[in-house]
């Protein structure tokens, strides 16, 4: 299995959210973009996914 897509735009997470009756509240904020993009270049080095 491989991921080929992040859907980032949070519009449409909420409304993927709302549609799938779900609720989320994030324990913490989201990391920076920076380390984002740092830990994916790192999984895709050791062939992991997140």
């Amino acid at each position: 299995m491989r991921i080929i897509s992040f859907i980032e735009d949070p519009k449409v997470i909420d409304k993927i959210i709302l549609h799938l009756k779900l609720t989320f509240q994030a324990e913490r904020p989201p990391p920076p973009q920076v380390v984002q993009q740092e830990l994916l270049m790192a999984a895709e080095e050791r062939e992991e996914y997140l």
